[in-house]
């Protein structure tokens, strides 16, 4: 699973929530936990797969090019097809980074995630003066049109 393996945001993401990355999943679960955890990890996941896909092709690409390999196993074709999947999987690995970075960059410090947020309730009051008379039981009513 994607929550075991490593990625290259997490010492930014155990700064932005200040947890190591597995504690930060089991943090995720409490339903006081921030909104912006639960996106955090998602997106981490999704960098964490996508990184282990540029790392496949890569070694991949190298054990096809090695130089102690019989030069007439190597393909042209193959080659191709690596590179047209490591293009997709860094474009993907790079969105992932970006995303990620731009919601660490929107958080608060840890220290004021933690801080229960108070708001204060106003109550609105108002009185008439004296001189003003109550409404008729029915003013503004629309009269009931008859056939």
């Amino acid at each position: 699973m994607t929550r075991d393996k490593s990625s290259t945001l997490d010492t930014d993401l155990q700064k932005a929530f200040g947890q190591p990355v597995s504690e930060l999943y089991e943090t995720a679960v409490d339903p006081d936990a921030p909104p912006a955890l639960a996106r955090a990890l998602e997106l981490r996941s999704f960098l964490a797969l996508t990184e282990e896909q540029v790392a496949r092709v890569r070694d991949r690409v190298h054990a096809d090019t090695d130089p102690e390999r019989d030069m007439s196993e190597l393909s042209a074709d193959k080659l191709r097809f690596d590179a047209q999947w490591l293009n997709a999987a860094l474009d993907a690995r790079d969105g992932y980074r970006a995303a990620l970075d731009a919601l660490l960059r929107t958080m608060p410090p840890p220290a004021e995630q933690a801080r229960p947020v108070r708001t204060a309730q106003l109550k609105a009051t108002a009185t008439l003066p004296p001189s003003a008379a109550p409404a008729p039981p029915r003013a503004g009513a629309a009269r009931a049109r008859r056939p």
